[in-house]
């Protein structure tokens, strides 16, 4: 699309080698990977230590957080995302399983994709079914992006103040609301 910009806020994680390195090395390489495809990193938080999530399924993830702008759409970032995590070994055989590299389009600005509706309609699932159920369009902001320490902290880093277009609250706000023991789970590496 000629004329449009957009800045995206992307979630990174992983929790096993890649032919890079260790994890962090990966995410390292994920980010300079973003620039060679041709987004715009703007912002990088710090990289921490989370819980493998569900507990005990593996490994404890390194996840960090950056900002880009792009002169692409949403799904475009997105396919350029996939194409990164291929380039370093992610393969996508389980939900939630362990991986060499994660890359979540968390937002794009204020943008709320496909609709509202749809929207709520994955952020009110119940968790059973989250774990066996993938959405066949994008769904932004990501729909459970508000309870999890492990992308919010990392967005605090860099962008405390995005404003969550249909809660109505910030990064930090959010970050506030989760349980203590949440917060204490991710650490600085």
């Amino acid at each position: 699309m000629s004329g449009f910009r957009s800045t995206a806020v992307i979630a990174l994680g992983g929790n096993l080698p890649s032919a890079i390195g260790a994890p962090a090395q990966t995410l390292a390489a994920a980010i300079a990977a973003m620039a060679q495809s041709g987004l715009t990193v703007s912002a990088v938080s710090r990289f921490f230590r989370t819980p493998c999530f569900p507990a005990g399924a593996g490994p404890d993830f390194v996840n960090a957080a950056v900002c880009v702008a792009s002169e692409c759409g949403p799904r475009d970032i997105l396919h350029k995302l996939h194409a990164i995590e291929r380039q370093f070994g992610r393969t996508r055989t389980l939900r939630w399983g362990v991986r060499t590299l994660d890359l979540d389009l968390l937002a794009v600005g204020d943008l709320v994709l496909p609709d509202r509706d749809t929207y709520e309609h994955w952020r009110h699932l119940p968790a059973d079914q989250q774990a066996s159920m993938t959405p066949d369009r994008l769904i932004l902001p990501h729909p459970r992006l508000q309870e999890r320490a492990f992308a919010l902290i990392p967005m605090r880093d860099i962008v405390p103040f995005w404003t969550h277009p249909l809660l109505g609250r910030n990064v930090t706000q959010m970050c506030d609301a989760l349980a203590p023991e949440d917060l204490e789970d991710v650490t600085p590496l």
